[in-house]
């Protein structure tokens, strides 16, 4: 199968070359273009997923051999969440090759955080079945890079962190607002506050609410010295 331009300059950015690129194709074809003879991703990415966390659970345990698990746990879901997955996607240009329906492209599928993360699961997926686990471990940790090193002791869910901090101080949960939505319907931007009982406050801008409110949730931990 003779793969676009496009598609092996992402391979030479993901720095692995198929053996079988119908497995690519999968990963990179979305529902809304799916048939019944161009299946989409999410059975990869299903796969994917567990992969990932089997490579990133070995990977802190050979970066740390003296953490405990209460110190590998949340830097193994700061590694594996979502929002984390997206970002190394945007790093290897991955929206830029998915396979996507007419309405996912006018609305900026190229760009949503969740659609990134999803396909990057399912790219690493379609790794582990060409060639292997050591094959997609490679991928994974060439592609998270000083991710797995410089990962937070303490990356836990920063809304969590917030909140626990106010429930330890005996104060109400911090809030959440929306305060701007900026841009085209089809990719806005949020601008998101978060705010405590006792008045002190927080701002974040991202591509996604959820993106915007970990952000400004982040922003105010930090700022009250957590």
């Amino acid at each position: 199968m003779r793969l676009s331009a496009e598609i092996r300059t992402f391979c030479d950015r993901l720095e692995y070359d198929f053996s079988d690129p119908e497995l690519l194709i999968e990963a990179l074809t979305h529902p809304s273009v799916s048939s019944a003879t161009r299946p989409d991703n999410q059975r990869l990415e299903f796969l994917g997923d567990r992969v990932l966390g089997l490579v990133m659970a070995g990977a802190l345990l050979s970066a740390d051999k003296a953490a405990a698990e209460g110190k590998l746990a949340p830097r193994y879901n700061a590694l594996v969440r979502k929002e984390t997955c997206a970002d190394v996607a945007r790093d290897l240009g991955l929206g830029e090759v998915l396979r996507l329906g007419r309405s996912e492209m006018t609305t900026g599928g190229r760009r949503k955080s969740a659609l990134l993360a999803d396909a990057m699961e399912a790219v690493i997926a379609a790794v582990y079945l060409d060639a292997g686990y050591e094959a997609a471990q490679a991928v994974v940790l060439a592609a998270w890079g000083d991710r797995v090193t410089q990962v937070d002791d303490d990356a836990r869910d920063a809304k969590t962190a917030l909140q626990e901090w106010a429930q330890a101080r005996v104060q109400r949960p911090p809030e959440s607002a929306e305060i701007a939505r900026d841009g085209p319907d089809h990719a806005p931007v949020f601008t998101i506050e978060a705010r405590l009982a006792t008045g002190e406050t927080a701002t974040a801008r991202a591509l996604s609410k959820r993106q915007a409110e970990q952000a400004a949730a982040r922003a105010l931990f930090h700022q009250l010295g957590g």
